[in-house]
């Protein structure tokens, strides 16, 4: 993902610190946590050549690719569905690589839909998609909707209505992008409260040059990360440490489920922080989820 990435060179200047905790997350945390938390973590694409003979095997073919990842995380951000909607039978092959295993799903809604429609007239598109990602069954987690970033609070309407008229027995998140979103108080404050009225998550987002977008609000007791890492710089280490004790503060107050995508300019770094991540996670929550296991030369 390059929303927000900057030179290298200006990775010391900013201030990686995530934000203090928002009154507004109390209406969401109750205070009590829950038995059972659920912690997942994983990337965009399980293609990636860059993987072989350091995650998959070599000479793993293309088809195969899927059911190697599924071994060392627990989910995956479907980058794919963006460019096309896909049928059920399609869908349900790509479950079927999960049977037996405790993995989600997190597809993207079509560009189609996102980006080209408005939102107002795509009512016979997003169910289109919606029937394609049922094939999933048990293995279908959050399903997110990335908006550009000319989609300000200008276009209000048109989001909280499509918003309105979601299912509401699937769990959905809002990526926003447009600076206003988070500059007007205002504004901000209306779609937190819009989402939490439907039951819909705000995506966090995590990237270097626009910290704005890590606002730290969450509107179900579930958060969505998106953490845009530099390429294994020290300070890819030090913000996931930030992570997992927010985690655990959150877990703490209620929250029933987390999900961490990994990006970052290489694809091939994404493994070695993955297993940082995970070791993190147990070793500040007690939690231990599914990690990367690199091939040994």
């Amino acid at each position: 993902m390059k929303f927000g990435t900057v030179p290298t060179s200006m990775l010391d200047d900013i201030d990686f610190k995530i934000p203090a905790e928002p009154l507004w997350n109390k209406r969401v945390l109750k205070g009590t946590p829950v038995r059972h938390p659920r912690v997942f973590s994983g990337a965009a694409k399980w293609a990636r050549r860059e993987w072989l003979d350091l995650l998959y095997p070599a000479g793993t073919r293309e088809n195969q690719y899927l059911q190697e990842y599924i071994k060392h995380f627990n989910s995956i951000e479907l980058n794919a569905t963006r460019y096309k909607i896909y049928d059920e039978t399609a869908v349900r092959r790509w479950g079927e690589k999960a049977r037996g295993q405790d993995f989600v799903f997190c597809p993207k809604v079509p560009q189609v839909i996102s980006h080209y429609s408005s939102l107002s007239n795509a009512g016979e598109r997003t169910t289109e998609f919606l029937d394609g990602m049922l094939g999933f069954g048990k293995h279908l987690g959050p399903i997110f909707l990335q908006l550009s970033e000319k989609f300000g609070p200008g276009r209000r309407t048109q989001l909280y209505d499509y918003v309105a008229g979601l299912p509401n027995d699937l769990q959905f998140f809002v990526e926003l992008r447009h600076p206003d979103w988070f500059e007007d108080e205002a504004a901000r404050m209306e779609l937190f409260q819009t989402l939490a009225k439907h039951k819909v998550g705000a995506v966090i987002t995590d990237t270097p040059g626009r910290r704005d977008c890590l606002h730290m609000h969450l509107t179900v007791p579930k958060a969505f990360i998106r953490f845009v890492a530099n390429d294994l710089h020290p300070t890819d280490f030090t913000r996931i440490d930030d992570w997992t004790h927010r985690l655990k503060y959150w877990l703490d107050k209620g929250l029933k489920e987390f999900y961490f995508f990994l990006h970052t300019k290489s694809e091939k770094n994404i493994p070695e922080l993955g297993i940082y991540f995970a070791d993190q996670v147990k070793r500040v929550c007690g939690i231990e989820i599914k990690k990367p296991e690199l091939i040994k030369h």
